[in-house]
C-alpha cells in the first residue's frame, strides 16, 4: 500500500514538473547544493532541490560531499553555493574563519531545536521506573537498566564526551559496565533488540535518526547544561572532566556570500527550511522501514507535510506548487 501511495506521489511530481515552463529556469539560474553522505542530509537536500526547481525555477546541481570536504571546498573554491546540515561542532576553526571573513553566511538552524544528543532509556522503562529518568536514579539502580551503559564507538566525538562524563560521574563505580560498541550499527542493533524484547537498555544516541523515529525513547537527565564544561569534555585529554548535559547541537544551512547577494529569493527559502527533530526522525524511520531512497523519502515528506513546507516558500513559489499542497 505504501509503495502504491509513493508511486502516485511520483506521478504527481512528474506532472507538476511538466506543468512548469522550462523557461522558468531563467528566474533563478544554476544553484549547487551539497549531498552529504548520511540519510537526513540527503533528504533535506532532495526536499530543498524540489522546492528550488519547481517553486523557484532553479537548475540545481547536487554535489556529493561530507562535513570536512564541504568546508574545505568553501575555503578553497567558494563552492558549493549551499551546504545543508553542517554540524558546527565538527567543522573546527575553518568555518568560523570563513564566516568572520564574510565568505559564507548562516541561513538557518536546519533542526529545531538542534541536533539531539544524550543518554537514553526506552519509554517503557521510564514508565515502569520513573526514577531512571535521572542519572542519579540509574546509578542507584544499575540492575534496572541491565547493568550496562552502551557507549559510542572509538573515534566518534561523542565517545570523548561520554568517556569524560563516565569519569566525572564515576559510572563504573556505581556498578555499571561500560560497553564500547565497535560501530554505529551494533549500537543501533543493541537498542532495537532490547526494544523488541521489552528489555532494559541504557546508552547514548542522537537525532535525527531512524532509531529515534521508530522507538520511543526518554532522555535521561544527566544534569544542568554548562556549555563551558561540555566544551571541555570534548577534549580527550581533559584532566578534570565535569558534569554537563548535552546542549542542542548547532546544525546549520550555510551559503556563500555570492549566493545570498545574487539570489536573495533562494537564500530566503533556505533560511526558512527547518525540520522539527522528531518529524525528521519519523521520516527517517519511514525510509528505513520501506527501504526507500532519499528521493522517495523526500516525496513522502512532501506529500504528507505540505502544511509544513508550504510555509517555507514565498507567495510566487506557493502558487506554482499549489497542485502539490493538500
Amino acid at each position: 500500500m505504501k509503495r502504491n501511495v509513493l508511486r502516485g506521489a511520483f506521478a504527481l511530481i512528474a506532472g507538476l514538473c511538466l506543468a512548469i515552463p522550462s523557461t522558468a529556469s531563467a528566474d533563478c539560474g544554476e544553484v549547487s547544493i551539497t549531498e552529504m553522505n548520511w540519510a537526513s542530509s540527503q533528504i533535506i537536500t532532495e526536499v530543498s532541490k524540489f522546492l528550488m526547481e519547481q517553486g523557484y525555477g532553479c537548475t540545481v546541481e547536487k554535489v556529493p560531499s561530507a562535513t570536512t570536504t564541504s568546508v574545505a571546498s568553501l575555503a578553497e573554491n567558494g563552492e558549493p553555493d549551499i551546504v545543508t546540515e553542517l554540524w558546527l561542532n565538527s567543522t573546527g576553526a575553518v568555518y568560523a574563519e570563513l564566516e568572520a571573513e564574510g565568505k559564507v553566511m548562516r541561513l538557518a538552524d536546519v533542526f529545531d531545536p538542534g541536533g539531539v544528543e544524550g543518554w537514553w532509556i526506552p519509554a517503557y522503562l521510564a514508565e515502569s521506573n520513573p526514577e531512571l529518568t535521572t542519572i542519579e536514579g540509574i546509578m542507584a539502580n544499575p540492575d534496572l537498566v541491565g547493568g550496562r551503559f552502551n557507549n559510542c564507538p572509538d573515534g566518534w566525538g561523542c565517545r570523548i564526551v561520554n568517556d569524560n562524563l563516565i569519569k566525572a560521574l564515576d559510572v563504573e563505580g556505581a556498578g555499571l559496565e561500560v560497553f564500547n560498541h565497535g560501530s554505529g550499527e551494533t549500537l543501533a542493533t543493541s537498542l532495537a533488540a532490547a526494544y523488541e524484547e521489552n528489555a532494559p537498555w541504557f546508552g547514548y544516541y542522537w537525532g535525527p535518526t531512524a532509531v529515534l523515529g521508530k522507538y520511543q525513547m526518554v532522555k535521561v537527565r544527566i544534569g544542568d547544561i554548562d556549555t563551558d564544561v561540555h566544551s571541555a569534555n570534548q577534549n580527550k585529554d581533559n584532566e578534570n572532566p565535569g558534569v554537563s548535559d548535552f546542549p542542542p547541537a548547532p546544525v546549520l544551512t550555510v551559503a556563500t556570500a555570492a549566493l545570498t547577494e545574487n539570489n536573495p529569493d533562494v537564500a530566503e527559502l533556505m533560511s526558512n527550511i527547518s525540520f522539527e527533530i522528531g518529524l525528521l526522525s519519523s521520516v527517517l524511520a519511514w525510509q528505513e522501514e520501506n527501504s526507500a531512497s532519499a528521493e522517495e523519502a523526500a516525496v513522502y515528506f512532501l506529500t504528507t507535510q505540505s502544511d509544513v513546507w508550504s510555509q517555507w516558500v514565498n507567495d510566487a513559489a506557493r502558487e506554482k506548487l499549489s497542485q502539490f499542497i493538500n
